[in-house]
Protein backbone atom coordinates (compact mmCIF):
# COMPACT_ATOMS: atom_id res chain seq x y z
CA UNK A 1 0.00 0.00 0.00
CA UNK A 2 1.02 3.61 -0.42
CA UNK A 3 1.31 6.18 2.36
CA UNK A 4 2.84 9.55 3.08
CA UNK A 5 5.80 9.01 5.39
CA UNK A 6 8.37 11.10 7.23
CA UNK A 7 11.50 9.71 8.92
CA UNK A 8 12.55 12.91 10.72
CA UNK A 9 10.84 15.97 12.12
CA UNK A 10 10.98 19.09 10.00
CA UNK A 11 9.24 21.19 7.36
CA UNK A 12 6.85 20.00 4.65
CA UNK A 13 9.79 18.75 2.60
CA UNK A 14 10.21 15.74 4.92
CA UNK A 15 6.93 14.28 3.64
CA UNK A 16 7.13 11.79 0.79
CA UNK A 17 5.05 9.04 -0.79
CA UNK A 18 6.29 5.53 -0.06
CA UNK A 19 5.38 1.89 -0.35
CA UNK A 20 4.72 0.54 3.16
CA UNK A 21 3.56 -2.74 4.66
CA UNK A 22 -0.18 -3.38 4.44
CA UNK A 23 -2.16 -2.84 7.62
CA UNK A 24 -4.72 -5.36 8.90
CA UNK A 25 -7.37 -4.80 11.56
CA UNK A 26 -7.14 -6.09 15.10
CA UNK A 27 -10.02 -6.83 17.40
CA UNK A 28 -12.68 -4.10 17.27
CA UNK A 29 -11.11 -2.51 14.20
CA UNK A 30 -11.83 -2.27 10.50
CA UNK A 31 -9.61 -1.43 7.57
CA UNK A 32 -10.77 1.45 5.42
CA UNK A 33 -9.87 1.95 1.79
CA UNK A 34 -9.31 5.69 1.96
CA UNK A 35 -11.28 7.86 -0.45
CA UNK A 36 -10.41 11.18 1.24
CA UNK A 37 -8.30 12.28 4.21
CA UNK A 38 -8.58 15.57 6.06
CA UNK A 39 -5.58 17.79 6.81
CA UNK A 40 -5.57 19.43 10.25
CA UNK A 41 -3.17 22.03 11.71
CA UNK A 42 -2.17 19.52 14.40
CA UNK A 43 -0.70 17.38 11.60
CA UNK A 44 2.05 19.85 10.76
CA UNK A 45 2.72 20.62 14.42
CA UNK A 46 3.30 16.92 15.07
CA UNK A 47 5.42 16.67 11.90
CA UNK A 48 7.64 19.51 13.10
CA UNK A 49 8.14 17.80 16.48
CA UNK A 50 6.37 20.57 18.39
CA UNK A 51 3.91 18.20 20.06
CA UNK A 52 6.31 15.57 21.38
CA UNK A 53 5.49 16.36 25.02
CA UNK A 54 1.81 15.68 24.29
CA UNK A 55 1.84 13.20 21.39
CA UNK A 56 4.99 11.07 21.27
CA UNK A 57 5.49 10.13 17.61
CA UNK A 58 7.60 7.07 16.76
CA UNK A 59 9.38 7.51 13.46
CA UNK A 60 8.88 6.77 10.62
CA UNK A 61 5.33 8.10 10.82
CA UNK A 62 2.32 8.68 8.59
CA UNK A 63 0.25 11.80 9.37
CA UNK A 64 -3.49 12.25 9.55
CA UNK A 65 -6.58 11.16 11.45
CA UNK A 66 -9.65 12.38 9.50
CA UNK A 67 -10.73 9.63 7.11
CA UNK A 68 -13.59 8.78 4.78
CA UNK A 69 -13.71 5.61 2.74
CA UNK A 70 -15.00 2.08 2.27
CA UNK A 71 -14.60 -0.74 4.77
CA UNK A 72 -12.69 -3.54 3.03
CA UNK A 73 -11.66 -5.77 5.95
CA UNK A 74 -13.04 -6.32 9.46
CA UNK A 75 -11.32 -7.49 12.63
CA UNK A 76 -12.40 -9.98 15.26
CA UNK A 77 -15.61 -9.13 17.08
CA UNK A 78 -16.77 -6.46 14.63
CA UNK A 79 -20.51 -6.56 13.93
CA UNK A 80 -21.27 -2.87 13.38
CA UNK A 81 -19.77 -2.77 9.87
CA UNK A 82 -19.25 -5.12 6.95
CA UNK A 83 -17.02 -4.84 3.89
CA UNK A 84 -18.51 -2.36 1.45
CA UNK A 85 -19.88 0.02 4.09
CA UNK A 86 -19.09 3.70 3.43
CA UNK A 87 -17.80 5.35 6.60
CA UNK A 88 -16.17 8.44 8.03
CA UNK A 89 -14.37 9.09 11.27
CA UNK A 90 -10.91 9.15 12.83
CA UNK A 91 -8.26 6.57 12.08
CA UNK A 92 -5.98 4.67 14.45
CA UNK A 93 -3.20 4.71 11.84
CA UNK A 94 -2.20 7.61 9.63
CA UNK A 95 -4.97 8.53 7.20
CA UNK A 96 -2.60 9.97 4.57
CA UNK A 97 -2.56 6.54 2.93
CA UNK A 98 -4.46 4.29 0.57
CA UNK A 99 -5.63 2.20 3.57
CA UNK A 100 -6.04 3.01 7.26
CA UNK A 101 -7.23 1.20 10.37
CA UNK A 102 -9.97 2.60 12.59
CA UNK A 103 -11.67 1.52 15.81
CA UNK A 104 -15.37 0.93 15.19
CA UNK A 105 -16.24 3.38 17.99
CA UNK A 106 -14.52 6.15 16.03
CA UNK A 107 -16.56 5.63 12.85
CA UNK A 108 -20.04 6.28 11.58
CA UNK A 109 -21.76 5.55 8.28
CA UNK A 110 -21.34 8.15 5.58
CA UNK A 111 -24.68 9.56 4.39
CA UNK A 112 -25.19 8.93 0.69
CA UNK A 113 -25.70 12.64 0.02
CA UNK A 114 -22.34 13.59 1.55
CA UNK A 115 -19.32 13.70 -0.77
CA UNK A 116 -16.11 11.94 0.21
CA UNK A 117 -14.31 15.26 0.56
CA UNK A 118 -17.04 16.77 2.75
CA UNK A 119 -17.09 13.62 4.86
CA UNK A 120 -13.33 13.74 5.45
CA UNK A 121 -13.59 17.40 6.49
CA UNK A 122 -15.97 16.65 9.35
CA UNK A 123 -14.55 14.42 12.13
CA UNK A 124 -11.89 16.51 13.86
CA UNK A 125 -13.47 19.88 13.07
CA UNK A 126 -16.97 19.06 14.24
CA UNK A 127 -15.83 16.83 17.10
CA UNK A 128 -13.56 19.56 18.48
CA UNK A 129 -16.29 22.18 18.11
CA UNK A 130 -18.86 20.05 19.94
CA UNK A 131 -16.37 19.20 22.71
CA UNK A 132 -15.23 22.74 23.44
CA UNK A 133 -18.73 24.22 23.30
CA UNK A 134 -19.74 21.61 25.88
CA UNK A 135 -16.70 22.42 28.03
CA UNK A 136 -17.66 26.11 27.89
CA UNK A 137 -21.32 25.22 28.57
CA UNK A 138 -22.41 27.53 25.74
CA UNK A 139 -26.16 27.91 25.80
CA UNK A 140 -29.03 30.08 24.63
CA UNK A 141 -28.48 33.76 25.36
CA UNK A 142 -24.70 33.54 25.69
CA UNK A 143 -22.33 35.75 23.74
CA UNK A 144 -19.39 33.66 22.54
CA UNK A 145 -16.13 35.18 21.29
CA UNK A 146 -14.57 32.76 18.81
CA UNK A 147 -11.01 33.24 17.58
CA UNK A 148 -10.11 31.68 14.23
CA UNK A 149 -13.76 31.57 13.22
CA UNK A 150 -13.13 31.05 9.50
CA UNK A 151 -11.04 27.89 9.91
CA UNK A 152 -12.48 24.38 9.88
CA UNK A 153 -13.03 24.10 13.64
CA UNK A 154 -14.17 27.70 13.85
CA UNK A 155 -16.65 27.32 10.99
CA UNK A 156 -18.22 24.31 12.69
CA UNK A 157 -18.27 26.04 16.07
CA UNK A 158 -19.99 29.16 14.70
CA UNK A 159 -22.85 27.10 13.33
CA UNK A 160 -23.20 24.79 16.34
CA UNK A 161 -23.10 27.69 18.82
CA UNK A 162 -25.65 29.67 16.82
CA UNK A 163 -27.89 26.58 16.76
CA UNK A 164 -27.75 26.59 20.58
CA UNK A 165 -29.09 30.14 20.58
CA UNK A 166 -25.79 31.91 21.29
CA UNK A 167 -24.58 35.13 19.69
CA UNK A 168 -21.19 34.46 18.10
CA UNK A 169 -18.54 37.13 17.58
CA UNK A 170 -15.90 35.68 15.26
CA UNK A 171 -12.41 37.02 14.73
CA UNK A 172 -10.99 36.68 11.23
CA UNK A 173 -9.25 38.65 8.53
CA UNK A 174 -11.53 41.15 6.74
CA UNK A 175 -11.54 38.96 3.61
CA UNK A 176 -13.48 36.34 5.60
CA UNK A 177 -16.06 38.64 7.17
CA UNK A 178 -18.79 38.10 4.58
CA UNK A 179 -18.24 34.35 4.91
CA UNK A 180 -18.70 34.55 8.69
CA UNK A 181 -21.90 36.53 8.31
CA UNK A 182 -23.30 33.75 6.12
CA UNK A 183 -22.42 31.21 8.81
CA UNK A 184 -24.19 33.29 11.44
CA UNK A 185 -21.38 35.17 13.21
CA UNK A 186 -20.72 38.85 13.85
CA UNK A 187 -17.23 39.33 12.39
CA UNK A 188 -14.45 41.44 13.87
CA UNK A 189 -10.85 41.82 12.72
CA UNK A 190 -8.16 40.28 14.89
CA UNK A 191 -5.00 42.09 15.95
CA UNK A 192 -4.28 45.35 17.77
CA UNK A 193 -7.40 47.08 19.06
CA UNK A 194 -9.39 43.85 19.37
CA UNK A 195 -10.76 44.68 22.81
CA UNK A 196 -12.26 47.94 21.59
CA UNK A 197 -13.73 46.31 18.48
CA UNK A 198 -15.39 43.59 20.52
CA UNK A 199 -16.77 46.15 22.96
CA UNK A 200 -18.33 48.00 20.03
CA UNK A 201 -20.37 44.98 18.94
CA UNK A 202 -20.88 43.53 22.44
CA UNK A 203 -20.98 46.39 24.95
CA UNK A 204 -22.48 44.00 27.48
CA UNK A 205 -19.33 41.85 27.32
CA UNK A 206 -18.78 38.21 26.37
CA UNK A 207 -19.82 35.16 28.34
CA UNK A 208 -17.31 32.68 26.93
CA UNK A 209 -14.24 32.55 24.68
CA UNK A 210 -13.22 29.74 22.33
CA UNK A 211 -9.71 30.20 20.92
CA UNK A 212 -9.36 28.01 17.85
CA UNK A 213 -6.45 29.98 16.38
CA UNK A 214 -3.66 30.05 18.96
CA UNK A 215 -2.35 33.34 17.65
CA UNK A 216 -1.87 35.36 20.81
CA UNK A 217 -5.45 36.44 21.54
CA UNK A 218 -5.62 35.07 25.09
CA UNK A 219 -4.52 38.26 26.94
CA UNK A 220 -7.25 40.26 25.17
CA UNK A 221 -9.70 37.46 25.87
CA UNK A 222 -8.90 37.54 29.58
CA UNK A 223 -9.43 41.29 29.61
CA UNK A 224 -12.78 40.94 27.84
CA UNK A 225 -13.93 38.19 30.23
CA UNK A 226 -12.53 39.90 33.32
CA UNK A 227 -10.69 36.69 34.22
CA UNK A 228 -9.91 33.23 32.91
CA UNK A 229 -13.27 31.63 33.66
CA UNK A 230 -15.02 30.14 30.60
CA UNK A 231 -12.04 30.57 28.27
CA UNK A 232 -10.75 27.53 26.40
CA UNK A 233 -8.01 27.27 23.78
CA UNK A 234 -7.11 24.37 21.54
CA UNK A 235 -3.96 25.92 20.13
CA UNK A 236 -2.15 28.47 22.33
CA UNK A 237 1.02 27.23 24.03
CA UNK A 238 0.84 30.14 26.51
CA UNK A 239 -2.41 28.82 28.01
CA UNK A 240 -0.87 27.27 31.13
CA UNK A 241 1.22 30.36 31.88
CA UNK A 242 -1.89 32.54 31.61
CA UNK A 243 -4.09 30.20 33.63
CA UNK A 244 -6.35 29.36 30.69
CA UNK A 245 -7.78 25.89 30.10
CA UNK A 246 -6.53 24.01 27.08
CA UNK A 247 -8.68 21.34 25.48
CA UNK A 248 -6.60 18.56 23.91
CA UNK A 249 -9.33 15.98 23.50
CA UNK A 250 -7.57 13.57 25.85
CA UNK A 251 -10.16 11.28 27.37
CA UNK A 252 -12.81 12.27 24.84
CA UNK A 253 -15.32 9.59 23.88
CA UNK A 254 -14.32 8.17 20.46
CA UNK A 255 -16.84 9.10 17.81
CA UNK A 256 -19.03 11.13 20.15
CA UNK A 257 -21.26 13.47 18.10
CA UNK A 258 -19.90 11.98 14.85
CA UNK A 259 -23.20 10.52 13.66
CA UNK A 260 -24.99 13.77 14.51
CA UNK A 261 -22.37 15.79 12.63
CA UNK A 262 -22.77 13.58 9.58
CA UNK A 263 -26.55 13.89 9.73
CA UNK A 264 -26.42 17.68 10.04
CA UNK A 265 -23.91 17.94 7.19
CA UNK A 266 -26.02 15.74 4.93
CA UNK A 267 -29.07 17.99 5.34
CA UNK A 268 -27.07 21.22 4.97
CA UNK A 269 -27.30 22.31 8.61
CA UNK A 270 -23.55 22.00 9.25
CA UNK A 271 -20.99 23.07 6.68
CA UNK A 272 -17.23 22.61 6.95
CA UNK A 273 -16.19 23.97 3.55
CA UNK A 274 -13.46 22.19 1.63
CA UNK A 275 -11.06 24.97 0.72
CA UNK A 276 -8.81 22.88 -1.53
CA UNK A 277 -8.15 19.26 -2.47
CA UNK A 278 -4.76 17.71 -3.22
CA UNK A 279 -3.57 14.38 -4.55
CA UNK A 280 -2.08 12.17 -1.85
CA UNK A 281 1.36 12.65 -3.41
CA UNK A 282 1.00 16.41 -2.90
CA UNK A 283 0.68 16.21 0.89
CA UNK A 284 3.72 18.46 1.31
CA UNK A 285 1.98 21.18 -0.71
CA UNK A 286 -1.12 20.80 1.46
CA UNK A 287 1.01 21.25 4.58
CA UNK A 288 2.61 24.37 3.13
CA UNK A 289 -0.87 25.86 2.71
CA UNK A 290 -1.97 24.69 6.16
CA UNK A 291 1.00 26.36 7.83
CA UNK A 292 0.01 29.79 6.47
CA UNK A 293 -2.85 29.76 8.98
CA UNK A 294 -5.23 31.44 6.55
CA UNK A 295 -7.30 28.51 5.29
CA UNK A 296 -11.04 29.06 5.03
CA UNK A 297 -12.42 25.65 5.90
CA UNK A 298 -10.57 22.39 5.30
CA UNK A 299 -7.80 20.96 3.14
CA UNK A 300 -8.38 17.41 1.91
CA UNK A 301 -6.16 14.75 0.33
CA UNK A 302 -7.58 12.35 -2.25
CA UNK A 303 -5.60 9.12 -2.85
Amino acid sequence: MEAIVYERFGGPEVLHLAQVDEVHPGRGQVRVKVRAAGVNPIDYKIRRGWMEQVFTTPLPATPGSDVAGVVDEIGEGVTAFVPGDEVLGTSATGSYATHALADVRALTRKPADLSWEAAAALPVASGTAFRVLDELAVTEGDTLLLHGAAGAVGSAAVQLAAARGATVIGTASPANHDYLRVLGAVPVAYGDGLVDRVHQVAPQGVDAVFDASGRGALPDSIELRGGTDRIVTIADADAARLGVAISSGAGAVPGEHLAESARLAAVGELRVPVAQTFALSDAAKAHEVSETGHVRGKLVLVP
